[in-house]
């Protein structure tokens, strides 16, 4: 329910519920967003509560059980789907974990990825090619965030052999984002007996943009609550859709992803999301992220953040390009939060210090070799002014 007390808020007064946005400009929220103090006292409420009750009882479980469920449909409703196609997760990394490693490879099946994704979950598809055996190769997709089609490169590089295609939704480092409807689609087409499965690092997406996955056709989706959501870190998800569940099997397997018979022993899984569960969590957290997400809701609905989004990056990337010694990545206006810019005559981790030195936080990326500024609809226009003239103020030393 829309709290009108928030609504009448201006943008400045609005991120008050943020301390750590004050007195800094906050340009990281791509790697991990600020808390808002609904969502602290919601943690220290839910752990109160839970101490309590008391924490291994029968009130304390039937606690957990809610506060999971009503998580799940609290992040099922901001990607446009219903609760039992969420998973409860640590993490992004968590959750493209149990996509890759449920699939039921056999040697020789083909993995396809982009040349844009995160070291970690390069590193888990390395280790799956050396323990399986299957073939791994890399698509271009870098090269078309100015010209190209990258549908067309993924398309190119299909085989019949492909088994599961990975990439970014919204890419981390250069801040593309990718046509995923029509590239599910193209997956989806390439053959009829066994389509290639789609999975999706979707960790600058969640928060950011308006999602309705069922309409996508994604097959996986792996997602966290502590960057654009502003929720709390540990705490983030898996989409898996209701055809794609049948060839995953669990991955970690623990008591809350099962079931069992009148003694106990196991019968099975879960018949939804909640079969990709393990154990004991901290479910304290789910509290907090409700907390974020309703807090967001507040303040217009996904659209029209997006569309702030964009347009705040588009001034910070014009400003940018005027800048004697900046290059941008993008040689046109971005088309999410995500603003990647290489220094011409300078090292890019000395301007991360000079700027942490004058509170204004971004960061390094190494492939490729650039800084990062993320802005996010709680980004104020002045903020973007006093990044681009510390910026100025450093190159000029050059």
């Amino acid at each position: 329910m829309t709290d009108p007390s928030l609504t009448s808020l201006t943008l400045p007064e609005f991120r008050q519920q943020f301390p750590a946005l004050q007195g800094k400009c906050y340009f990281n929220y791509g790697g991990q967003g600020p808390l808002p103090m609904v969502a602290m006292q919601a943690i220290q409420q839910g752990l109160e509560q839970f101490q309590t009750l008391g924490p291994f009882s029968s009130q304390a479980n039937l606690w957990m059980a809610r506060e999971a469920e009503q998580t799940r449909q609290a992040i099922a409703a901001e990607l446009g789907t219903v609760a039992s196609t969420i998973s409860l997760t640590e993490d992004v990394s968590m959750g493209c974990n149990i996509a890759l490693w449920g699939i039921d490879w056999r040697y020789g099946d083909h993995l396809l990825m982009s040349d844009c994704e995160h070291p970690g979950i390069v590193a888990a598809v390395q280790e799956l090619q050396r323990r399986s055996g299957i073939e791994v190769s890399i698509c271009p997709l870098q090269s078309t965030l100015n010209g190209g089609d990258p549908l067309a490169v993924i398309a190119d590089h299909l085989r019949p052999s492909t088994r599961l295609v990975l990439i970014g939704h919204i890419l981390w480092n250069t801040g593309q984002v990718l046509p995923l409807r029509e590239i599910v689609a193209a997956c989806h087409g390439y053959r009829r007996d066994r389509p290639p499965l789609v999975l999706v690092d979707a960790a600058q997406s969640v928060g950011a943009m308006a999602l309705n996955l069922p309409e996508t056709g994604v097959d996986f989706y792996a997602f966290t609550g502590h960057k654009w959501l502003c929720g709390p870190e540990g705490l983030g998800g898996l989409y898996v859709s209701p055809t794609a569940r049948p060839q995953l099997s669990p991955t970690f397997i623990g008591w809350r992803g099962i079931t069992t018979d009148a003694n106990g022993n196991p019968t099975g899984f879960k018949p939804d999301g909640r079969c990709y569960e393990v154990a004991t969590s901290a479910y304290f957290l789910y509290g907090g992220l409700r907390a974020a997400i309703a807090l967001h809701q507040q303040y217009g609905s996904p659209e029209t953040r997006f569309q702030r989004i964009q347009q705040l990056s588009r001034q910070l990337w014009l400003q940018l390009t005027s800048i004697p010694g900046v290059k941008c990545l993008r040689t046109s206006p971005p088309v999410s939060g995500l603003v990647s810019f290489r220094l011409l005559h300078q090292q890019p981790d000395q301007l991360v210090k000079f700027l942490e030195d004058r509170q204004i936080f971004v960061r390094t990326l190494l492939y490729p070799a650039c800084v990062r500024a993320c802005v996010h609809y709680l980004t104020l226009e002045s903020e973007i002014d006093q990044l681009v003239a510390a910026i100025h103020d450093f190159t000029a030393q050059a």
